[in-house]
């Protein structure tokens, strides 16, 4: 019986192991994929407080090997269900079951898919969502990214030094992004703005070869690229906990700033949650907000 499960291994999920394991609490982490979240595919962090100019690998593993220094308990296992015995709670994986007085939700959310024909049959052919990961098999070759907030410009500024032409493809007439970041793009003489306008076609068999946008007005244009990445924003990781948990109309769990749900013992934490800003500094802080409250929760319940 662990005193806190923690579904999830990025900043949220490592920031409240940190802070559960120095309450000196049973703890079990459980991450599906890989620790760090969605931060460790960030080229750049410049906006987390007292640690400018870093990227999101370097930071993601240093919180993560923090955590192990503590022996901290971490499985690589999915999380496939989760069942509320009110006293304590079963936490199914694809491999085990496990026991847990409380559980902290911290799954964060993943990529928004474009929803076209061939995106998931390129997928690693020439459509990536992630321009970190990815973005070295496209030296001095043309691509382009699909998006206009934060995350769509630091990938172009990334691209643009690998790339030798780097399309951002906005539906909008303006981005909404850090001024930072439009500043940055302006200035790179490699980069190439297209407003008003959807991706609407890949071409390519065995590899991504050309693909088609529509502009607002209906004029359809083809450009030549090697590669797309898309950041066109992030989605939930949250079906699974429908059945017990609320959540909100795009799948989020709802949760006020205390990051109680509504269960008794079941708490959420970071970008999984129902809330006005997603960022590195709010997922850390959510972390240990969850993590504190979990830690009320069982000292109270033994009282």
């Amino acid at each position: 019986m662990y005193d806190i499960i923690i579904i999830g291994a990025g900043p949220a999920g490592l920031t409240a192991a940190l802070y559960a394991s120095r309450a000196m609490k049973k703890i079990l982490v459980l991450e599906a994929v890989s620790y760090g979240g969605q931060i460790i595919n960030s080229s750049m962090v410049d906006n987390y407080p007292a640690i400018p100019h870093t990227d999101g690998y370097d930071f993601a593993t240093r919180l993560y090997n923090q955590v192990k220094e503590l022996k901290v308990d971490i499985k690589f296992e999915r999380v496939i269900e989760i069942i509320d015995q009110d006293k304590y709670k079963l936490i199914k994986t694809k491999d085990n079951t496990y026991e847990s007085k409380t559980i902290i939700i911290a799954t964060g959310n993943s990529s928004r898919k474009l929803g076209i024909d061939k995106e998931e049959e390129l997928v690693g052919r020439g459509v990536s969502y992630c321009a970190t990961c990815d973005g070295a098999f496209f030296k001095n070759k043309d691509v382009a990214v699909i998006g206009g907030g934060n995350t769509a410009l630091e990938d172009a500024i990334y691209l643009s030094n690998i790339a030798s032409h780097v399309y951002i493809i906005h539906r909008n007439d303006a981005f909404k992004a850090e001024d930072v970041l439009i500043k940055t793009i302006k200035e790179k003489n490699n980069i190439e703005c297209i407003y008003n306008s959807n991706i609407t076609k890949l071409n390519g068999e065995e590899k991504l070869e050309s693909i088609e946008i529509t502009n607002n007005d209906g004029t359809i244009k083809t450009i030549n690229v090697s590669g797309i990445f898309i950041a066109i924003g992030r989605v939930p990781e949250n079906e699974i906990f429908k059945n017990i948990i609320t959540l909100d109309d795009s799948g989020y769990i709802l949760a006020g700033e205390n990051c109680h749900t509504n269960i008794q013992g079941i708490f959420v934490a970071g970008d999984a949650r129902h809330k006005e800003l997603r960022q590195l500094v709010t997922a850390t802080s959510d972390g240990a907000i969850a993590a504190t409250e979990a830690i009320k929760y069982l000292d109270n319940d033994k009282m």
